[in-house]
């Protein structure tokens, strides 16, 4: 199963529930597991948690998983009174009024707007309750995460299948071609050489040898075989069900040398166009390459 590495997933607490989830996750392509969790601040404790379910489910790319949370428990929160700090601040505002003789005008209304006198504190969160009720919500995020990953990934596949068979029609011409390529330089070397000698006798075995030097430089069987080879081993790759993104990348390299080495061996116009056509597809590949896992 080919898999691309852009995708999104989401899932979310249902109504009604005291404790409020929204999980969302989305990932684009990336060489490694490059995992940005964002939790938060009460829950940071969870995060290696978090990070441990995507790495058992995800291989490579750039992935952000954002958790958000609202708890509707009120009795969660209790406020408080800092008897110390409202102590202080009555301290400091009576020694206003009798160092300035001041109407005495302090309240409980008054006092209690200072900052921190009242405050809110919060009971600590159970966090293994708490990882019960993300853990499903989280699965499911990964799941449609993968499911829309595999759904772009088919995409790819037939793309990256079609080129290869554009690749192999270029190939099979080139594979045709090439051997008239040293039929026509025998042809034209004798040709020429008749020409300069005034069609004089001429070393038959010289001009053999110097066709024979020619064959064996401009001689693109090994690499043409190769290529096929590549090709072949491109579409047994995409129907593995593991992550063959690196594969890929390996194989499109090779592939992209292969092809140089036969335009830098060709001296024909026609072979040259077929590897230029063969490049460009190549190319094709390689950008899709990147974003499967």
């Amino acid at each position: 199963m080919v898999r691309s590495m852009t995708g999104f997933g989401r899932a979310n607490s249902e109504e009604g529930s005291s404790r409020n989830f929204i999980i969302e996750i989305k990932s684009v392509n990336h060489r490694f597991l490059d995992l940005n969790v964002k939790l938060p601040r009460t829950m940071i404790s969870l995060e290696e948690r978090v990070r441990k379910l995507l790495n058992e489910n995800l291989n490579r790319g750039k992935v952000d998983v954002f958790i958000n949370y609202k708890n509707y428990e009120k009795a969660d929160c209790q406020a408080k009174l800092n008897a110390n700090l409202a102590g202080s601040y009555l301290k400091c505002l009576m020694e206003i009024q009798s160092r300035y003789e001041l109407k005495n005008d302090i309240s409980v209304s008054l006092l209690s707007r200072f900052p921190e006198v009242i405050y809110l504190e919060e009971k600590e969160e159970n966090f293994d309750e708490i990882w019960q009720e993300i853990l499903p919500l989280l699965e499911s995020s990964i799941k449609n995460l993968k499911s829309m990953r595999e759904i772009e990934g088919e995409k790819l596949k037939r793309d990256i299948l079609s080129k290869c068979d554009i690749i192999k029609i270029h190939l099979d011409k080139i594979e045709e071609k090439s051997p008239k390529v040293v039929e026509d330089y025998r042809n034209k070397l004798e040709d020429r050489i008749k020409e300069l000698t005034q069609n004089m006798n001429f070393d038959e075995n010289r001009l053999n040898m110097e066709v024979a030097i020619f064959a064996d430089k401009a001689s693109i069987d090994e690499e043409v075989t190769r290529l096929n080879s590549h090709i072949n081993q491109v579409r047994d790759t995409l129907e593995l069900n593991e992550p063959i993104g690196r594969k890929l990348d390996f194989l499109v390299q090779e592939m992209n040398r292969e092809a140089n080495t036969i335009a830098s061996k060709s001296s024909d116009i026609d072979i040259t166009n077929l590897v230029l056509n063969i490049k460009n597809e190549i190319e094709k590949i390689r950008e899709q390459v990147q974003n499967i896992e």
